[in-house]
């Protein structure tokens, strides 16, 4: 049975629910959901198992805080004995805007603190990443507070498209791999219902 490891980046605690930098927590949420799974409290993250379409899927969201989210990322990769090519890390990404997703076998940490942890950690920024574009739209010096806010109301519907999306991408990433589904994914533009 393939075995993968997605690991959806946030921050543990009530403050963050449902903020920009807690979208890989959703996405993750709405996948472990969709497949009937539930998390449980364990070493360094609440993590949920799925089976589907005779693949496993290791969820996991760090309860180290976004800093250090590597940590989490190194142990159940090597605890699960996953291979890397087979890790799928969900972000929010402040350079997309937010009718795009982006899939990348590898990639810079483009500034983000959660993918620069993983990558020190990890010795390589060479690790598939399902970027969720979280948009701009913030006056200069304000990124801190857009990035921990709450989704406006005129974008949730939006974002509850892309998250859903989200679900059918990592099923695709672990069927057809990331090549076909990159070719799918990276020049959809998503507009409100």
């Amino acid at each position: 049975m393939s075995k993968f490891l997605l690991v959806g980046l946030g921050n543990i605690g009530e403050a963050y629910i449902n903020t920009r930098h807690n979208i890989g927590f959703d996405v993750v949420n709405a996948f472990v959901l969709k497949h009937g799974g539930f998390f449980r409290n364990d070493r360094l993250a609440d993590v949920a198992e799925v089976k589907w379409k005779g693949r496993q899927f290791i969820c996991i969201k760090p309860t180290t805080f976004m800093n250090l989210s590597g940590k989490a990322f190194k142990y159940w990769m090597d605890k699960e004995k996953v291979q890397l090519a087979n890790t799928l890390t969900i972000v929010d990404d402040l350079a997309l805007p937010i009718n795009k997703l982006r899939l990348r076998p590898s990639g810079s940490d483009a500034g983000h603190n959660g993918l620069r942890d993983i990558q020190l950690t990890l010795g390589t920024d060479a690790y598939p990443k399902l970027r969720f574009g979280i948009g701009n739209n913030f006056p200069k010096g304000r990124q801190v507070e857009f990035v921990l806010g709450r989704w406006q109301a005129s974008e949730q519907g939006l974002v509850n498209q892309k998250v859903q999306k989200c679900t059918e991408i990592i099923e695709s990433f672990a069927t057809v791999g990331i090549e076909k589904t990159m070719n799918m994914v990276n020049n959809l533009a998503f507009t409100q219902e």
